[in-house]
């Protein structure tokens, strides 16, 4: 059963993508320097995996880019399968009871 992937995994991996072309090296040595296996590297590019903050530091680093050019603009409605986070300003409505102090 095929897994569906969020927009935003599919964004991070295109603009992995146009840095890596922008830089003018291969897949296989960027992973090498991410010091990453080359096919969960190619996934993420692929925008097929789910990638740790570590692992996009290591490939922000090995781009020789700031991470917050993979993931600034990305929106919550680019997460998967609808998994839409809230604010603390909506913990009162949606997590306590009517009757709750805190």
């Amino acid at each position: 059963m095929a897994t569906k992937h969020s927009p935003a995994s599919g964004e991070v991996g295109r603009r992995i993508v146009w840095f890596r072309r922008r830089a003018g090296v291969s897949a296989r040595a960027l992973a090498a320097c991410a010091d990453m296996d080359l096919t969960n590297y190619q996934r993420i590019e692929r925008g097929r995996g789910n990638p740790t903050l570590s692992t996009l530091l290591q490939i922000a680093t090995a781009l020789e880019v700031d991470l917050s050019a993979l993931v600034t603009g990305l929106r919550p409605e680019e997460l998967q399968n609808g998994r839409l986070p809230y604010g603390y300003t909506d913990i009162p409505r949606r997590r306590r009871g009517p009757n709750s102090t805190y």
